[in-house]
């Protein structure tokens, strides 16, 4: 799907959240400018070489962040204080976006993991 399913999709979101998510997806961007943009589950889906490194999508009362990985959280669990976190996702308000400092760790301890994932995939098949 290109980028203009994700428009769509925000055209439908109300204010404050449209423009939370907006800039969301700038700040991922601009650690990853070549991501794919689709929609993946419902969600805004951000893609490297095929594999999710982070969805975000609107709730009630707050914006989710899928990282499609637990280990994200584990990782920078003292960065993430303050935010609600759960197995796959974390938390955070509908009108304050994720600092960018935060969006970029986030996003490179996920792509690092990543990775790791694919480099095991390979030393496996190599292996057959």
């Amino acid at each position: 799907m290109p980028k203009s399913e994700i428009d769509k999709f925000f055209a439908t979101v109300d204010e404050p959240k449209r423009s939370t998510l907006e800039e969301m997806r700038r700040r991922i961007l601009e650690v990853v400018p070549d991501a794919d943009q689709t929609i993946k589950y419902g969600m805004p889906a951000f893609v490297k070489d095929g594999w999710i490194f982070v969805c975000i999508a609107p709730f009630k009362n707050h914006i989710n962040w899928s990282p499609y990985s637990s280990n994200v959280f584990v990782q920078l669990q003292d960065e993430l204080a303050g935010y609600t976190v759960s197995k796959g996702s974390m938390q955070f308000a509908v009108d304050k976006p994720l600092p960018k400092s935060l969006v970029k760790k986030l996003i490179r301890v996920r792509l690092a993991e990543i990775e790791l994932q694919r480099a095991a995939k390979i030393a496996k098949k190599a292996k057959k």
